[in-house]
Order: C-alpha cells, then sequence, then structure tokens
C-alpha cells in the first residue's frame, strides 16, 4: 500500500538529492571528477558569502514576523465570535492561497519605481519615494516584506487550531483564581502551543531557506547580486551561466543547515512529550 508514495519520494527526492551530489563533484563541462573543489571555489568566493548573509538574514526575519504576527492574528481572530471567526478565517488566508508567483508580480506592481503605489502614499504623507528594488536595503526589505505577508496565514490556520483544542476548563480555572490575560496566555496558552510553535517554525524555516519565486519575479537578486538566496543564486549559476555543478553545490549547501535544524527543533519536541 506504501510502495507507490515510496516510489514517489525516491524519483521527486532521494534521487534527484544524490544526483546533485554527483554533479557537484563535476566540472563545469561534467567530463571529469574534480571532488570538492566546487564547494572549495564557493568559500573563496565573495559573492557566494553574501548569499549566506542574505539567505540566514531573510530567514530569521521572515520567519520571526510570520510567527508573531500569525499568533496575534489567531489570537484575534480566536476571540470572534463564530459567524465572524469564518469570514476573517477566509479573508486572512487569500495571500497563502493565492499562487506566489502570480503575487509576487503584483507587488511588483506595488513597488515599480514610476507607477509605486507606496511612493505615492509617501509622497501624499509629505515623504521622499524611495527604490524600492534599486537600492540593497530597500530591496532587501522589499522582499521580507512580501513574504512575511505571504506566509502569515499559514502560521494564523495552524495557531487556531491549536487554540481550538485547548480545554476551555483551564482558561476558566484561571480566571476563578484570579489569573490576568497575560498569565493565562504565558502559562496556559504558549505552553500549550509549543509543539505546534516548534513544529511550524521548523516548516517554515525549510520553505523560507528555499524562498526562489518572490526573488526571481521581484529583484533576480538584485541589485548587486544583494538579494539572493541559496536556490535563486543556484539557478543563476546552473541555469543562466551554465555551470551545473556549481550550482548544484550552492543548492547543497542548504541541506546540513537545515539537517541541524531540524534534529535539535524535533529533539527539543520528543523530549517535551517525554
Amino acid at each position: 500500500m506504501t510502495l507507490p508514495l515510496i516510489l514517489l519520494i525516491v524519483g521527486l527526492v532521494a534521487y534527484p538529492f544524490f544526483y546533485s551530489i554527483y554533479l557537484s563533484t563535476l566540472n563545469k563541462r561534467e567530463t571529469a571528477f574534480v571532488g570538492l573543489a566546487n564547494f572549495r571555489y564557493l568559500l573563496t568566493y565573495d559573492t557566494f558569502w553574501m548569499v549566506v548573509q542574505m539567505s540566514f538574514l531573510f530567514t530569521f526575519l521572515a520567519v520571526l514576523w510570520k510567527a508573531l504576527l500569525g499568533f496575534t492574528l489567531a489570537l484575534v481572530i480566536h476571540t470572534l465570535p463564530t459567524r465572524g471567526q469564518r469570514i476573517w478565517r477566509g479573508l486572512s488566508l487569500v495571500p497563502w492561497v493565492m499562487p506566489l508567483a502570480l503575487s509576487s508580480l503584483g507587488w511588483w506592481w506595488i513597488y515599480e519605481p514610476t507607477h509605486s503605489a507606496l511612493n505615492w502614499l509617501l509622497i501624499l504623507f509629505g515623504f521622499s519615494p524611495k527604490s524600492w528594488l534599486a537600492e540593497p536595503f530597500w530591496a532587501r526589505f522589499s522582499v521580507i516584506l512580501v513574504n512575511v505577508w505571504y506566509g502569515t496565514p499559514f502560521f494564523m490556520i495552524t495557531y487556531l487550531a491549536g487554540l481550538k483544542s485547548i480545554p476551555q476548563e483551564l482558561y476558566e480555572s484561571s480566571e476563578i483564581d484570579g489569573a490576568g490575560a497575560a498569565q493565562r496566555l504565558r502559562h496556559i496558552t504558549l505552553p500549550m502551543l509549543k509543539n505546534i510553535i516548534a513544529i511550524t517554525l521548523l516548516f517554515s524555516t525549510i520553505v523560507t531557506l528555499a524562498t526562489f519565486d518572490i526573488i526571481r519575479v521581484l529583484t533576480r537578486g538584485g541589485p548587486r547580486q544583494s538579494t539572493h538566496m541559496f536556490g535563486t543564486f543556484a539557478f543563476e549559476l546552473g541555469i543562466a551561466t551554465g555551470d551545473v555543478p556549481l550550482g548544484a553545490a550552492v543548492s547543497l549547501f542548504m541541506f546540513p543547515i537545515l539537517a541541524v535544524s531540524a534534529f535539535f527543533i524535533l529533539r527539543g519536541i520528543r523530549r517535551s512529550t517525554m
């Protein structure tokens, strides 16, 4: 019964992974074995370290803000009447269910320097317009903002489901004992959602670190390579410039980072449930 799923995982996950390892050990023409030469080259490549910095900065800030905003939104919606919850829950999910490439294109129009809606608002309130995608700082800010906008509904719906599973008697008992809203949040809500929070952080870290669509549509890694992530930089090297082994080496740098993160998070969850 599980054979179709196993074959699917082998064909779409295991085989590409091991083939990428094989490719990363070849030269640019894929005619000779060079061992770890591609990895050694990347470690001396300044642009690659800029990609590493951007990948960590992007992932940390995006996951942090998605978790905070998603948790806040889940708490707000959870306090609404049942009918109101359905309406706001549906509206909140709109960014997440839209095709990411399409919504990123919409954001590109918002950031577009000539007819930018954001710049129009800044001018309206007396501020100077910004080159959102032409300056490294604002370009990084812009792509992180789009990722937060897209990913917050995932955290919201997951945390909302977790809030629904918490027995209401716990809150009623704490109110009788005189606990305030902050105390109930600290001693009931957060401990009961600890495992859910850890799992969502893990999944979101994996997905965010592998972000491709947003960067590709909005900046293509620019300006001056400042917004490249592992995925877009691997595509740039492997497909755009034709150096597939070097692109494979870039993509493989994500694996140990994600493996270590997953190990510690899952170990923490296992210990908390024992």
